[in-house]
């Protein structure tokens, strides 16, 4: 069996600061999106640097 190929689709990035409750929470938000499709992306409220990760 061999490993699974990279796929070449497209994928952006954008970070969000969101104020809530009348500006009294704010909280970053990361979202990560098909760039070819509006219906598959994921959005987290838990935002870390990917080489913190590691």
């Amino acid at each position: 069996m061999s490993p699974p190929s990279p796929h070449p689709e497209s994928l952006r990035s954008r970070a969000f600061e969101i104020t809530v409750d009348d500006g009294r929470e704010t909280f970053n938000a990361l979202s990560i999106e098909h760039a070819d499709c509006e219906t598959e992306w994921l959005i987290s409220d838990t935002v870390y640097a990917l080489e913190n990760m590691r």
